[in-house]
Protein backbone atom coordinates (compact mmCIF):
# COMPACT_ATOMS: atom_id res chain seq x y z
CA UNK A 1 0.00 0.00 0.00
CA UNK A 2 1.40 3.39 -1.01
CA UNK A 3 2.04 6.06 1.58
CA UNK A 4 -0.78 8.62 1.77
CA UNK A 5 -1.48 12.11 3.09
CA UNK A 6 -4.66 13.96 3.99
CA UNK A 7 -5.99 16.16 1.17
CA UNK A 8 -8.75 18.74 1.31
CA UNK A 9 -10.05 20.76 -1.64
CA UNK A 10 -12.49 23.55 -0.82
CA UNK A 11 -13.96 26.50 -2.67
CA UNK A 12 -16.23 29.23 -1.30
CA UNK A 13 -19.25 27.25 -2.55
CA UNK A 14 -18.42 23.81 -1.14
CA UNK A 15 -15.97 21.15 -0.09
CA UNK A 16 -15.10 19.13 -3.19
CA UNK A 17 -12.86 16.45 -1.75
CA UNK A 18 -11.46 15.30 1.56
CA UNK A 19 -9.52 12.08 1.98
CA UNK A 20 -6.24 10.21 1.80
CA UNK A 21 -4.27 10.57 -1.43
CA UNK A 22 -0.87 9.48 -2.72
CA UNK A 23 -0.07 12.67 -4.72
CA UNK A 24 -1.56 15.89 -6.04
CA UNK A 25 -0.33 17.80 -9.09
CA UNK A 26 -0.82 21.51 -8.40
CA UNK A 27 -0.96 24.28 -11.04
CA UNK A 28 1.20 26.71 -9.06
CA UNK A 29 1.61 30.33 -10.06
CA UNK A 30 5.39 29.81 -10.16
CA UNK A 31 5.14 26.48 -11.95
CA UNK A 32 3.47 23.13 -11.56
CA UNK A 33 4.43 20.99 -8.61
CA UNK A 34 3.58 17.55 -7.28
CA UNK A 35 2.81 17.23 -3.58
CA UNK A 36 3.45 13.85 -1.98
CA UNK A 37 3.55 12.55 1.59
CA UNK A 38 6.50 13.91 3.60
CA UNK A 39 6.96 16.85 1.19
CA UNK A 40 8.65 19.89 2.68
CA UNK A 41 6.13 22.44 3.98
CA UNK A 42 5.21 25.09 1.43
CA UNK A 43 2.50 27.60 0.63
CA UNK A 44 1.90 28.56 -3.00
CA UNK A 45 -0.64 30.47 -5.02
CA UNK A 46 -2.54 28.72 -7.78
CA UNK A 47 -3.00 29.76 -11.37
CA UNK A 48 -5.93 28.55 -13.45
CA UNK A 49 -5.28 24.95 -14.37
CA UNK A 50 -5.93 21.29 -13.70
CA UNK A 51 -5.47 19.86 -10.22
CA UNK A 52 -4.79 16.11 -10.52
CA UNK A 53 -5.39 13.99 -7.45
CA UNK A 54 -3.97 10.45 -7.29
CA UNK A 55 -5.48 8.08 -4.77
CA UNK A 56 -6.01 4.41 -4.14
CA UNK A 57 -9.03 4.44 -6.49
CA UNK A 58 -7.33 6.27 -9.37
CA UNK A 59 -7.03 9.84 -10.63
CA UNK A 60 -9.55 12.61 -10.11
CA UNK A 61 -9.16 15.95 -11.89
CA UNK A 62 -10.51 19.38 -11.02
CA UNK A 63 -10.40 22.69 -12.87
CA UNK A 64 -9.31 25.50 -10.54
CA UNK A 65 -9.27 29.21 -11.33
CA UNK A 66 -6.81 30.31 -8.65
CA UNK A 67 -6.37 30.23 -4.91
CA UNK A 68 -3.80 28.87 -2.48
CA UNK A 69 -2.28 25.53 -1.54
CA UNK A 70 -0.78 24.83 1.87
CA UNK A 71 1.33 21.73 2.25
CA UNK A 72 2.35 20.63 5.74
CA UNK A 73 1.42 17.31 7.31
CA UNK A 74 -1.35 17.20 4.71
CA UNK A 75 -2.39 19.33 1.75
CA UNK A 76 -5.16 21.93 1.82
CA UNK A 77 -6.19 23.67 -1.38
CA UNK A 78 -8.37 26.75 -1.03
CA UNK A 79 -9.57 27.44 -4.55
CA UNK A 80 -11.23 30.63 -5.78
CA UNK A 81 -13.38 28.34 -7.87
CA UNK A 82 -13.07 24.59 -8.40
CA UNK A 83 -15.11 22.22 -10.52
CA UNK A 84 -14.76 18.54 -11.32
CA UNK A 85 -13.22 18.37 -14.79
CA UNK A 86 -16.20 16.36 -16.05
CA UNK A 87 -18.52 19.27 -15.16
CA UNK A 88 -16.64 21.80 -17.32
CA UNK A 89 -18.65 22.16 -20.51
CA UNK A 90 -18.22 24.68 -23.30
CA UNK A 91 -20.90 26.84 -21.66
CA UNK A 92 -19.20 26.74 -18.24
CA UNK A 93 -15.78 27.53 -19.70
CA UNK A 94 -17.23 30.32 -21.85
CA UNK A 95 -18.68 31.86 -18.69
CA UNK A 96 -15.32 31.69 -16.92
CA UNK A 97 -13.51 33.22 -19.90
CA UNK A 98 -16.17 35.96 -20.19
CA UNK A 99 -15.69 36.81 -16.48
CA UNK A 100 -11.94 37.03 -17.01
CA UNK A 101 -12.42 39.26 -20.07
CA UNK A 102 -14.78 41.53 -18.10
CA UNK A 103 -12.16 41.83 -15.36
CA UNK A 104 -9.58 42.77 -17.98
CA UNK A 105 -11.85 45.47 -19.40
CA UNK A 106 -12.44 46.86 -15.90
CA UNK A 107 -8.70 47.05 -15.27
CA UNK A 108 -8.17 48.78 -18.62
CA UNK A 109 -10.97 51.29 -17.93
CA UNK A 110 -9.35 52.16 -14.59
CA UNK A 111 -5.88 52.54 -16.17
CA UNK A 112 -4.61 49.64 -14.07
CA UNK A 113 -1.87 47.16 -14.81
CA UNK A 114 -3.37 44.78 -17.35
CA UNK A 115 -0.73 42.03 -17.26
CA UNK A 116 -2.36 39.90 -14.55
CA UNK A 117 -5.86 40.30 -15.99
CA UNK A 118 -4.68 39.46 -19.51
CA UNK A 119 -2.83 36.41 -18.19
CA UNK A 120 -6.01 35.22 -16.47
CA UNK A 121 -7.85 35.30 -19.82
CA UNK A 122 -5.03 33.41 -21.53
CA UNK A 123 -4.81 30.86 -18.70
CA UNK A 124 -8.57 30.16 -18.80
CA UNK A 125 -8.42 29.59 -22.56
CA UNK A 126 -5.38 27.31 -22.06
CA UNK A 127 -7.32 25.26 -19.47
CA UNK A 128 -10.03 24.71 -22.08
CA UNK A 129 -7.47 23.61 -24.63
CA UNK A 130 -5.92 21.20 -22.10
CA UNK A 131 -9.22 19.51 -21.31
CA UNK A 132 -10.52 19.55 -24.88
CA UNK A 133 -13.18 22.24 -24.42
CA UNK A 134 -12.78 25.20 -26.74
CA UNK A 135 -14.15 28.70 -26.53
CA UNK A 136 -14.20 31.38 -29.16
Amino acid sequence: MAETMQFDLVSPERSLMSGSVTSVQIPGADGDMTAMPNHAPVITTLRPGILKVEGESGTTEYVVTGGFAELGEGLSVLAERALPKADVTTEVLTGLVDEAKAALETVKANNGAVDDAAKLVADMIAVGNEIGVSVS
